[in-house]
């Protein structure tokens, strides 16, 4: 497994970096991937600092791209850190990874992007009905969803006590 380890790598996240796949399970209609990042420091959101105490980890869960008409489950860990600086108001917090997660999103850069240019494109019904093929569900996303997405703004990139 050791050999085939660099290959998913490169397969599976080739323009991401700091991460590293542990395993992939295909079963009927699931690929499921199980990565953690490997990053040994990261960026404190709060004041800028960087950070390398570890003060926990947990597992992520964002939608990606299907692949070969399969849903691909993505099992990320990410771990949350001390804050170096001890006047900052964020005591902890949780790294990203660049190119891959975003804080409280849902979904995998690459199937945001996806979604964003097909709402582009196609807008209204088509967009709707496409994009929920894209997301693995089948059924369609709002036909809003793709213009908030196109905006920077989504529901499910905000905490859920900042929804309106």
């Amino acid at each position: 497994m050791n050999e085939v380890r660099p290959q998913l790598n490169e397969l599976l996240f080739s323009a991401v970096e700091g991460v590293s796949v542990e395993s992939v399970d295909v079963a009927d209609a699931v690929v499921q991937v199980e990565a953690r990042s490997t990053a040994r420091r990261a960026v404190c959101p709060g004041c800028g600092r960087w950070s390398g105490r570890i003060h926990g980890s947990y597992l992520r869960f964002p939608r990606d791209l299907p692949t070969s008409g399969k849903f691909v489950v993505v099992s990320l860990r990410v771990r949350r850190f001390v804050c170096a600086e001890s006047s900052c108001p964020r005591k902890t917090f949780a790294e990203q990874v660049p190119g891959l997660t975003r804080r409280f999103g849902g979904r995998t850069e690459r199937l945001r992007f996806t979604l964003v240019s097909v709402g582009l494109v196609l807008a209204g019904r088509a967009g709707a009905r496409m994009t929920g093929r894209l997301r693995g569900t089948g059924q369609p996303e709002h036909p809003a969803a793709a213009d908030r997405l196109a905006a920077g703004s989504s529901h499910r990139d905000t905490p859920r006590g900042q929804r309106r």
